[in-house]
């Protein structure tokens, strides 16, 4: 680690004060229990196309989708969740199996499981609605890669998918090729569709930690299928400090989400209560969101949406009271500097100010996660480090976003130093 990054981190570590300390404790009533239970190890928020615009991949026929996921916590017993919410019409899938990757399209020999939903093997989900498989019993290791395949024997819009997964998702030629180790291959996309969530059987004590976002949350500007993005690099920094057993990371980050708006996806206000709140095992919450509420108020066509900071910390303190209804810590992290991004303007960047300033001094929130001083460069604080930058100047690459995951206080999450 440079210098710099360990003046950041001490810096981030500094601004924690008590609330790491209260984070040591379970919340609201979801102690450690001695029998186990379901916590979410890895998860993406599902879309529809109208929010999020449609796919490469419109639609399959008779074709199986093999989806590659990294895990964070690992366990024994899976089970997966399927979504069909956005859809308008029933989603058939005729055979599902999960896996451990063997890298690319194909799966590891000898791990490969049925999925089965209520004891079939081919289920139909209602329109708008999710379906979670029956447990299956596959050794699943922290921070593996697993296989989801699904079998769509009719002809299926692609209605409900997360539009950036930075991983590649294969299609393959026509038939059930959800058993196939190496499966045969017709085109690929950079999407996860109709999959929005794997969850493991735990110990009492394991919770999970939902990272809320934007695309910076979501990986934009990431190497694709390095899973580089800063919620990956903080399940890595959970496993480095042998913490993985017990917390997980679920990354529910829409690129170019906003607060208060709907457009690409629902706004976090709309979608806050599916997309965390019934995450299985939430205890903890990271909120990293306003950037594209500022940003988009500079664009002429969504001037009728234009949003003031008290605007702005108004909705982020909407969020903070609906996961303390709940009993969930929730850390407000700063945002990111943006100057020379394409929707960059000096009144943007004095909400963005307003803003972070309120996250840093108001103590709403149970700790802050001072992504902002993390990432700028001290030279220019409304620009980013230049070696954090992807280029585009609004999104950190691989070194930006390593650097925002190794600055967050574990302490957050009731783990010790030296732990």
């Amino acid at each position: 680690m440079s210098n710099r990054s360990r003046a950041a981190l001490a810096l981030v570590t500094a601004l924690f004060g008590t609330a790491s300390l209260a984070a040591q404790q379970p919340a609201g009533g979801a102690g450690a229990p001695e029998g186990r239970h379901w916590v979410g190890t890895w998860a993406a928020s599902p879309q529809g196309v109208v929010a999020s615009g449609a796919p490469r991949l419109a639609a399959f026929a008779r074709q199986t989708i093999r989806e590659v996921v990294r895990v964070s916590m690992g366990g024994d017993t899976v089970r997966v969740r399927v979504s069909n919410e956005f859809g308008t019409a029933p989603l058939v899938v005729g055979a599902a199996r999960i896996a451990l990757s063997a890298g690319g399209a194909g799966i590891a020999p000898g791990t490969s499981r049925t999925l089965t939903f209520g004891g079939d093997t081919a289920f139909t989900i209602p329109a708008g609605a999710p379906a979670l498989s029956d447990p299956v019993a596959l050794h699943v290791p922290a921070l593996a890669d697993v296989a989801i395949s699904l079998y769509l024997p009719d002809s299926t819009p692609a209605s409900t998918f997360h539009p950036l997964s930075v991983a590649t998702s294969y299609v393959s030629a026509p038939g059930d090729h959800t058993a196939d180790t190496a499966m045969p291959v017709d085109t690929t996309a950079r999407n996860w569709f109709f999959v929005s969530g794997v969850s493991v059987r735990a110990p009492g004590d394991a919770a999970a930690i939902v990272t809320l976002g934007n695309s910076i949350t979501d990986g934009y500007g990431s190497t694709p299928d390095s899973n580089a993005r800063w919620p990956n690099v903080l399940a890595r920094h959970l496993e480095a400090a042998h913490a993985l057993t017990r917390l997980a990371v679920l990354n529910e980050g829409i690129s170019g989400n906003r607060i208060l708006h709907d457009q690409a996806g629902r706004s976090a206000l709309a979608r806050f209560d599916g997309d965390v709140l019934r995450q299985p095992g939430a205890r903890y919450v990271i909120v990293l969101l306003g950037i594209n509420d500022i940003g988009w108020s500079a664009n002429p066509r969504y001037q009728d949406q234009d949003v003031s900071a008290a605007a702005i910390i108004a909705g982020h303190e909407q969020l903070i009271a609906r996961a303390h209804e709940l009993g969930l810590l929730i850390y407000g992290a700063t945002l990111t500097p943006f100057e020379g991004a394409g929707y960059y303007t000096a009144a943007g960047e004095a909400k963005r100010e307003a803003v972070n300033t309120w996250i840093r001094t108001s103590g709403a929130y149970d700790g802050v996660i001072d992504f902002d001083a993390v990432t700028r460069d001290p030279d220019h604080p409304t620009r980013f480090l230049p070696a954090y930058d992807s280029g585009d100047h609004l999104h950190p690459g691989d070194a930006g976003y390593r650097a925002m995951g190794e600055a967050i206080d574990l302490r957050l999450f009731g783990v010790r130093a030296g732990r």
